[in-house]
């Protein structure tokens, strides 16, 4: 599923027009976005918890040429499922 057929779901499923269902997920995605940005966690209870991590300089490998390379340190967004997200998989 992608963004728009996203927005389509939540306008069918919760009776909105299309374009304030596109307000909706537009302005959720950007207030984790920008909690993420801010060092901030989002928990979304039974869902799941969205995080930033944070990632060690480590040597790699170039898919392209098999050599090794040094791939710096930076931050990496992290999801963790929650239990209702478990249990409704399994």
């Amino acid at each position: 599923m992608d963004k728009e057929q996203l927005i389509a779901e939540v306008a069918k499923s919760g009776g909105f027009s299309k374009k304030n269902a596109e307000k909706a997920v537009t302005v959720v995605l950007d207030s984790i976005l920008e909690a993420l940005k801010e060092g901030k966690e989002v928990q979304l209870v039974g869902f799941g918890k969205f995080e930033v991590q944070e990632r060690e300089a480590r040597m790699g490998k170039s898919r392209r040429t098999g050599k090794e390379i040094q791939l710096p340190a930076g931050k990496v967004p992290v999801f963790t499922a929650g239990l209702m997200m478990k249990e409704a998989l399994n």
